[in-house]
C-alpha cells in the first residue's frame, strides 16, 4: 500500500484506480477508503480516482493526538503532492465534505470542481441532528448502535434487499482513541467564515430524509459558497450516494463534465 507523508511525519495511505482527470473521493468520519467501495466504479471509467485512509483509519498511521478537519485537508494535499497532481476535482461526503470545504477554501488552485455531499458548515451556523439521533448513537449496546446507524444511512426497503456487508458503518480496525479523535474533529468543524473564499464551481448534494446530517445544511452551504448549486435527492438518507447511486453518480459526473 503506497503512502504519502504529511507535514508532521504521519504516513497517509492512498489508493488510485481508473484513468482520466483526477477525482479525489473523501470518506466520512471514522471510515477508510472502503466507504467508496460500492460506487467507486461509477467514476473510474472517466476519471483517475484517488482515495485515502484518513489518519486513524485503514493503513494510515494512527497517532494519538488531536485531529481536525483542517488537518485532514492538509493530509489530502500531501497525497496530491506525492502523486504529482496539481489540480483535481474533489467529492467529499459527510465528514469528507467538511474536509473538502477547507481544501477548496485554503487551496483554491488545487481544486477544479467541488462536490459536497450530506455535509455541513459546522459551528453555530450548522443545523445539528436532533436529540433522538444523538441518543440512539450513544446507546450502551453495540448492536443497538449499529441498528440505529443503519437506519440513519439507508431506507428500510433498501436494507431488506441489501443484507450487507456495508462499507459506511466505520472502520472496525480503528483503535478506540482514534474514533474519539475523529468524533471531536467532526464536531469541532466550523468553516463558515472561509466558505465565501471557495472559487471552484460547487455542487451540493443531500438526501431529503437525512436525519444524521439534516438536509437544511445544503442550503446553508450553497448560500455561503459563491454560485453553488444544490440538488436534493428525494427520499434519500445519509448514504444517498450508495442507495441512490443511479441518481447521484450521474449528477456528479454531469457536473464534473460541465453539464
Amino acid at each position: 500500500m503506497p503512502h504519502a507523508t504529511a507535514s508532521d511525519g504521519t504516513r497517509i495511505a492512498y489508493q488510485t484506480a481508473g484513468d482520466g482527470p483526477p477525482l479525489v473521493l473523501l470518506a466520512g468520519q471514522s471510515n477508510s477508503h472502503h466507504w467508496w467501495d460500492a460506487v467507486r466504479a461509477d467514476f473510474e471509467t472517466g476519471h483517475r480516482t484517488v482515495t485515502l485512509d484518513h489518519r486513524g483509519t485503514g493503513d494510515s498511521d494512527k497517532p494519538d493526538e488531536p485531529y481536525s478537519t483542517e488537518g485532514f485537508a492538509d493530509d489530502v494535499i500531501a497525497v496530491l503532492d506525492r502523486l504529482g497532481i496539481e489540480r483535481a476535482d474533489v467529492y467529499g461526503t459527510s465528514m469528507g465534505g467538511r474536509i473538502a470545504q477547507w481544501l477548496a477554501a485554503r487551496h483554491p488552485a488545487r481544486v477544479r470542481r467541488l462536490v459536497l455531499g450530506c455535509t455541513s458548515p459546522g459551528g453555530t451556523h450548522g443545523v445539528e441532528r436532533d436529540g433522538g439521533v444523538r441518543a440512539s448513537l450513544a446507546l450502551p449496546s453495540a448492536t443497538a448502535v449499529r441498528r440505529a446507524l443503519l437506519d440513519l444511512m439507508y431506507t428500510p426497503g433498501w436494507l431488506a434487499e441489501h443484507p450487507g456487508p456495508y462499507g459506511t458503518l466505520g472502520d472496525a480496525s480503528m483503535p478506540a482513541y482514534a474514533r474519539r479523535r475523529h468524533l471531536v474533529a467532526s464536531n469541532q468543524h466550523d468553516a463558515w467564515e472561509v466558505l465565501p473564499l471557495i472559487q471552484a464551481p460547487t455542487l451540493v448534494l443531500h438526501g431529503t430524509d437525512d436525519r444524521f446530517n439534516p438536509a437544511a445544511n445544503a442550503a446553508l452551504l450553497a448560500g455561503r459558497i459563491p454560485d453553488a448549486r444544490v440538488k436534493l435527492i428525494e427520499g434519500a438518507r445519509h448514504a444517498y450516494f450508495e442507495e441512490f447511486r443511479e441518481v447521484a453518480s450521474p449528477l456528479v459526473l454531469d457536473f464534473l463534465a460541465g453539464r
